[in-house]
This record gives C-alpha cells, structure tokens and sequence, in this order.
C-alpha cells in the first residue's frame, strides 16, 4: 500500500500536497466555527461558493463560445467563488437585531437560494451542470503546483495568526460580551473571521469540491474538541488531525482506487464517532 502510494506521487503530488495544505487551512478555521457553534455556516458558504462559479459559467454561456474567454477562465471563476462566498460568511456571521432572523434561519436561507439557483443557472449546460455536480462531491485530482503554493501560504499565514492571537481568538468565540469589555472590538473580528472564512472556502472549493472542504471545515475541529480538555489545545490538534488523516485516507484512496476527498471525509466521520465513544468514557 505504502509503496504503490510512493509510486503514484511523481502524478498525484500537487493533489496530496494542495489536500493536505488545505486540510490545514480549513481545521484551523474550522476551529473557530465549532466554538462559535455555527457549524452549518461552513456548508452553506461552501454552497454559495458554488453559486458563484454557476454564474460565472451562466454568463459565459450567454456571451457565447467565441468571445470573452476571460469569463471561462479558472481565474475568473475562482474570484467570482471567493466573492460570493465571502458575501454568504458576511451575511450568515452578521449579529442578530432584536427581532430579526436567527443564524440558524439566515444560514438555511443562504444554502437554499445558492443550491437552487446554481442548478437553474447551468441547468441548460451540460458542461455547466457537469461542473456543479463536480464540485459537490469532491475535485482534488487536477489540482496544480499553483494550488500546492497558493494554499501552502494561506495555512502558513493562518498558523502564525493562530498562534500570535489564539488567546483573543478563544476569548472572541466562547465570550463575546467579555471580549467587548476588555476592549476588543468584536464587529471588526466578526467581520475579519468571516472574509477569511468565505475567502479560504471560496478558494478551496475550486480546487476540492464541497464534500472535502465542508469535512475539512468542520471535522477535525469537532474530534480535537472531544478529546480536548481545554479549549485552547483544540487549535493544535485540529490541523494534526486534519493533515494526519488526510495522508492515510490518500494512501487507502490510492491503494483501493477510490476518490482521495470523500476517502479521507468516510475516515474523519469514523474517527469522531470515535472520538464521541472516548468522551462518554472518560465523564461516566
């Protein structure tokens, strides 16, 4: 098993290399997104990301096959992915009035509309539609050496934010009304979480598909949470598991022909059961 994966990496290495980095990426985001306990906000980011590539296969549809071929282009479409995705983590993340809508309700709206209008949007392109379903499962194999530096820099940078601000970070996520009294100013980190958020999903799901940046997102965040006792030990185990994982789940995916992304998400979903079984353990 271990050397037919050696074998495969002169071919596959930008795919093991762009899954592990944006499994890292993501868990350590992904880690602020369970502490906050707004684990649907992920998937429904991850949806609006796909919304915006259907639009922007939508209007290449509309201008035709032989003008504007900049609309078509990987550029083009991930900067569309990033923009709505960012807008979806604005929108969900944003403080609730009195009155007004919950998160729960505002998320929900924002999966809906995304997953409806990206069907309709490509629902007379084959192409389009094709490209929709790819990216709703998973999408790793194809990623390129750009994607292995372009995500290799954003875990880094998002590791060495981690690190200098996991104090405000927790504080920001499990008090809120605490950290406005010491002096943080909470809208801007709500803010900042979010485009941060919707600017990684945005990114990853060009490159991964929803199943794979949606598992990344939230499930290494929740094993680390379990088998944790403080909270602050969440933010180192979180991207080991996710990059821990990801290295045996693309072993098995190699060795037993299967895709990588779903692979390494069935082994995760496994471990937090897991996880789920020893907590129970360790407080009964």
């Amino acid at each position: 098993m271990i050397a037919s994966f050696v074998d495969s990496w002169t071919l596959f290495q930008h795919t093991y290399l762009a899954g592990w980095f944006i499994g890292i990426l993501l868990s350590c985001i992904g880690v602020l997104v369970v502490a906050r306990d707004q684990i649907f906000i992920g998937v429904a980011v991850s949806q609006a990301s796909t919304l915006g590539i259907a639009v922007g296969l939508g209007l290449g549809g509309l201008l035709g096959t032989g003008s504007a071929h900049w609309v078509r282009s990987d550029g083009f479409l991930s900067l569309l992915a990033v923009m709505f995705a960012i807008l979806a983590a604005i929108l969900t993340a944003r403080k609730r009035e009195a009155g007004g809508e919950s998160h729960e309700a505002i998320t929900g709206w924002v999966f809906l509309i995304s997953a409806s209008l990206a069907v309709l949007l490509v629902a007379h392109s084959p192409h389009g539609l094709e490209e929709v379903q790819r990216l709703l499962s998973s999408s790793l194999i194809g990623a390129t050496a750009t994607d292995v530096w372009t995500f290799g820099s954003l875990a880094s940078v998002t590791l060495v934010v981690v690190g200098m601000a996991h104090r405000r970070l927790l504080l920001f996520a499990l008090d809120p009304a605490m950290a406005t009294a010491v002096g943080m100013r909470t809208s801007l980190w709500t803010v900042g979480s979010a485009v941060w958020l919707g600017f990684a999903v945005g990114l990853s799901m060009r490159v991964s598909g929803m199943l794979y940046t949606f598992g990344s997102l939230v499930l290494p965040a929740l094993v680390a949470k379990n088998l944790c006792r403080e909270v602050r030990s969440v933010f180192l185990l979180a991207p080991l598991i996710a990059v821990g994982v990801s290295i045996v789940g693309f072993v098995c995916a190699n060795h037993y022909d299967y895709p990588p992304g779903p692979m390494t998400v069935v082994l995760l979903s496994f471990m937090l059961i897991v996880a789920w079984v020893l907590r129970t353990l360790r407080y009964t």
